[in-house]
């Protein structure tokens, strides 16, 4: 038998061809299924500038996991001790083949099996190689212990909950679990016969003892290789397909390539992504307000690679990108959550027949003001915005006083992309035939339309934001007091859209704005998000009452809020008085 091969390394390169045979054949379908403009634009841009800043970024989240650390450091380290240990692993063990053949043939697979194979441990070269090994070998199977207090005791890790797994997924687990207390194993029994092993190894060893390291030596390396063939071969059948799937994903976005109405070959990377890590789990309001725990991304996802949705999970979702905000991978759940919930058997022609025919007003010169449904129903806010736009003189046209067009996002949310897509159509022609070179509006829901969903070659401004310019360039003054402001960050304004400080600097020019517990990106939803139409009033107001919490825990003199539909919510719930931004400036012009 040739001293580089061994029958039981055939499970481990059996698994290694299956691996990348399989993914080869799926990532190649899959880009098959993209569509024109994607494809077009990973033609655009492959041998771009953007392709330094992807591999940066495939390197900083496929090993290091920065964005699960930035979420909780505990989980970053148990991740990145498994992905990025085990990549040194290979590389140094690859190296240390190299390094002692010199350029001598061997087989590919030495590396993952090289103190079997070779039983020299006499130069110096040789033990510096198994004392690094070792030590990455030891914070490998730290991170695995980590993984295994997280799956019976999840607040060792910060976690509130873990996620609930299909025997397939859980077995495949273990087997991975397995793979690196059998290679420690394997080389200790290996250092004990042959005295080549490291601190660790060689330490295990002395306490096998020769006698039984002989007996034990080639069952252990067996079963290394065993469970190594076993995960490689199941990996892409399985949630660990994240593993290479995520660095793809990554490319494809440093390319440009974003979620459509309907699912192409991208919607499956993206579903492929997801590690089910659990985090989507720890912040959904419907958990951990009303113990809904089936309707989450992570089983979202699960249900869809499956082939088996159930609508239930698909419709019952606030929508406030709570869980996409702090996902490690960025999966655009909303999006895919979209996609399921298509009612093309019901989006007939017939639906959207009640759109007359509106004629555009000719305001050059002037801002378009789309108040939004939501501000028709809270009328305070839009009187205040006239009142703004009155004082720093500016000339406005609002676009939705009369004969009210909705921005159509509504529609989509529910899955009627037809009649989203026809008020789209019509806004549009209301928008250009104006020839106005800037949009204002107050809802954050038509704000997050219009500035993503229409494609509109003009300024697209929240009246924050616009509130917030005005103050800078001197045009709105206003009288400070010592008033103590509590912020409520609208989902669609602030995870949706980005938009955290100008509200903040608006209102610190009228008073102390206070510190929550639960602001900025972390901010709880008010319960009232257009995207949900399966729960009971009760269960939206146990989350719009968690929401307040976090806001009157502070004893703020006024609440404010930049949505409408927040402020509705939020104003027959308390004593505490609910003002949005726009009502307070109004209140303390000079």
């Amino acid at each position: 038998m040739s001293s580089n091969f061994h029958p039981f390394v055939l499970p481990f390169t059996i698994g290694t061809l299956a691996l990348f045979s399989v993914l080869i054949l799926k990532y190649n379908k899959w880009i098959g299924k993209f569509d024109r403009q994607q494809k077009k634009l990973i033609r655009r841009n492959l041998f771009t500038g953007k392709l330094i800043p992807a591999v940066w970024e495939m390197i900083n989240e496929g090993l290091f996991h920065k964005k699960v650390s930035r979420y909780n450091r505990r989980l970053g380290y148990m991740h990145r001790s498994i992905a990025l240990g085990w990549f040194l692993l290979i590389s140094v063990g690859f190296v240390e083949t190299v390094f002692h053949f010199q350029g001598r043939g061997h087989a590919p697979w030495i590396g993952v099996f090289f103190r079997f194979f070779v039983r020299d441990n006499q130069t110096l070269s040789a033990w510096i190689f198994a004392q690094i090994m070792d030590l990455l070998l030891l914070y490998i199977l730290s991170g695995v212990t980590m993984a295994v207090f997280k799956s019976i005791f999840s607040k060792t890790v910060g976690m509130r909950k873990t996620t609930r797994l299909k025997l397939f997924d859980t077995s495949l687990r273990y087997s991975l679990w397995s793979i690196f207390p059998l290679r420690l194993l394997s080389e200790s029994a290996t250092a004990a016969l042959a005295d080549n092993g490291g601190f660790l190894t060689q330490s295990l060893g002395n306490l096998m003892g020769e006698r039984f390291a002989g007996v034990v030596e080639l069952p252990l390396w067996t079963l290394y290789s065993i469970a190594l063939g076993l995960f490689l071969c199941l990996l892409p059948f399985s949630r660990f397909s994240h593993i290479f799937t995520e660095l793809m994903l990554i490319y494809f976005r440093k390319m440009g390539l974003r979620e459509r109405e309907k699912p192409t070959g991208f919607t499956r990377f993206e579903l492929s992504a997801c590690s089910r890590c659990g985090i989507c789990i720890d912040n959904c309001p419907l958990d951990s307000e009303l113990n809904i725990t089936d309707i989450q991304p992570v089983y979202l996802i699960r249900d869809i690679r499956n082939r088996m949705p159930h609508r239930t999970a698909t419709e019952n979702c606030l929508m406030c990108n709570r869980c996409e905000s702090d996902c490690p991978v960025g999966i655009q759940i909303s999006e895919i959550r979209r996609q399921e919930r298509d009612k093309k058997k019901l989006d007939t022609h017939d639906n959207y027949g009640y759109i007359e025919d509106v004629q555009s007003f000719n305001a050059i010169g002037r801002v378009i003001y789309f108040g939004g449904c939501m501000s028709h129903l809270t009328p305070g806010i839009t009187e205040s915005m006239k009142k703004i736009f009155d004082t720093v003189g500016q000339k406005y046209w609002m676009m939705d006083e009369e004969r009210t067009i909705c921005c159509g996002r509504p529609l989509l949310q529910q899955g009627f992309f037809n009649q989203a897509a026809e008020l789209r159509r019509k806004n549009t022609q209301l928008i250009m035939g104006s020839r106005s070179k800037t949009l204002v509006t107050s809802c954050p829901i038509c704000y997050q339309a219009f500035r993503k969903e229409y494609n509109l070659p003009i300024k697209v401004v929240h009246h924050t934001e616009y509130i917030a310019t005005m103050l800078r360039l001197g045009k709105l003054r206003l009288n400070r007091s010592e008033l103590r402001l509590a912020y409520h960050d609208p989902c669609e304004l602030g995870r949706g859209c980005g938009i955290y400080d100008e509200p903040r600097e608006v209102l610190s020019a009228l008073g102390q704005l206070l510190k929550l517990e639960q602001e900025y990106k972390n901010s709880l939803c008010c319960g009232y998000n257009l995207g949900n139409t399966v729960l009971e009033l009760d269960q939206q107001l146990k989350v719009r009452d968690a929401s307040l919490r976090n806001l009157t825990d502070a004893h703020p003199d006024f609440i404010a809020t930049a949505c409408p539909l927040c402020k509705k919510a939020f104003q027959h719930s308390t004593t505490q008085p609910i003002k949005d931004v726009a009502e307070l400036v109004v209140e303390n012009l000079r």
